[in-house]
């Protein structure tokens, strides 16, 4: 069973760098036994390649604007839109022009992990990105190949 979470802004984890955009994780689903919260902010062109993983995603943009991809159908998100991925879907999303905020939801709670490994090898000296395809492979995550 879990517990309640009560979060203040000067309570929150030190965000996490997954390459070059920052996520902090407000709750892992150690803490609510099933999804996870996350915080997404990042400047104009960051934000993951084209991806899929079993987990259902979900996103609310708080500010900003984010240009994403679902399954092929690319969508301009702005302040304020709710966007939900499927679990198995290839997907992917850049901040836009100015930055974006964005508020992330998961199923089945495995990216919390998977986000600390990438910053773990982001904060090395000269981190290897080449290992992110590893570490993602790792939580049951697969890079995809960009869609035209």
């Amino acid at each position: 069973m879990s517990e309640p979470i009560v979060l203040t802004p000067d309570q929150r984890p030190r965000a996490l760098n997954v390459a070059g955009f920052d996520i902090t994780v407000l709750a892992s689903d150690a803490q609510t036994s099933g999804y996870e919260v996350f915080l997404q902010a990042g400047v104009d062109g960051k934000g993951p390649g084209p991806h899929q993983h079993p987990w259902d995603e979900s996103f609310y943009v708080v500010s900003g604007e984010i240009t994403c991809a679902i399954d092929g159908i690319e969508t301009v998100a702005s302040a304020g839109t709710f966007v939900h991925v499927p679990g198995g879907s290839t997907h992917w999303y850049k901040f836009g022009a100015g930055g974006a905020e964005l508020l992330s939801m998961t199923s089945k709670g495995n990216a919390s992990r998977m986000y600390t490994d990438f910053d773990n090898e982001s904060s090395r000296e000269n981190p290897d990105r080449s290992l992110y395809g590893e570490l993602a492979a790792k939580h049951g995550q697969q890079m995809a190949t960009p869609q035209s």
